[in-house]
């Protein structure tokens, strides 16, 4: 079966799913607002299959859920999220913290090197304003804990990940976040390769603190813009 494509030549399931994201992210559909295959069909002027399809991938995101009669946002609950980032600290300063006090095991400084270069290039030239950056934010923090060389610690921050990505996008959606990310991710692999454990930990727990502030923040702000007026 072949895409169904716009005049640009984009699937139409990628034009539906990136508009209601941006809508959903930016509080334009409230709780407890119904989306329906029908009325969404209707307001693209397109089939159902490419509209369900969106529907589908916003759910797989966590932003929509199932309801009756539709689909309607995911209400993120503030004491889970603090709980997973939590976790995700626990994980990641445990990563180094391993390192740190068995002297058998040291950090896979290739792997550190090549993630340097990298973020090295994005800092020269950062990418645009974009939720989508948190899968690259991922990207590098599974590579240093993958460098403490626990591959367990590694699986378990890959499934938090998977459970806080999709609140995680807001942390990407104010001015200069992405280069102030960018910053201290290339801080805290200084601290690692210059073998400055003690540092390198203290970095990433005000980075990752200050991402659940910015994140918590903006879901307060974008529960109080969704929630239906009585």
């Amino acid at each position: 079966m072949s895409t169904r494509v716009d005049a640009a030549g984009r699937p139409l399931r990628e034009v539906v799913y990136t508009a209601l994201r941006a809508e959903l992210m930016n509080g334009e559909i409230r709780f407890g607002q119904r989306l329906t295959e029908p009325k969404l069909s209707a307001r693209f002027g397109i089939s159902r299959t490419p509209v369900r399809e969106a529907l589908a991938m916003l759910c797989a995101d966590g932003l929509l859920e199932r309801a009756e009669f539709g689909f309607s946002p995911v209400r993120p609950s503030l004491a889970n999220i603090r709980d997973l980032y939590e976790l995700r600290l626990t994980l990641e300063l445990g990563g180094m913290a391993a390192v740190r006090d068995n002297p058998d095991r040291v950090h896979d400084a290739e792997l550190l090197r090549a993630q340097r270069q990298r973020w090295l290039a994005l800092r020269a030239d950062p990418p645009e304003q974009e939720p989508g950056f948190v899968v690259v934010d991922e990207e590098f923090h599974v590579a240093l804990l993958t460098a403490a060389g626990n591959a367990e610690m590694v699986r378990a921050l890959v499934a938090v990940n998977s459970r806080i990505r999709h609140v995680r996008r807001y942390d990407f959606m104010i001015n200069n976040r992405i280069e102030t990310t960018i910053s201290e991710h290339l801080g805290i692999l200084d601290a690692v390769l210059a073998d400055d454990i003690p540092a390198a930990q203290r970095l990433l727990h005000a980075h990752i603190g200050d991402s659940l502030d910015v994140v918590l923040e903006r879901i307060t702000r974008a529960i109080a813009a969704m929630s239906m007026s009585e």
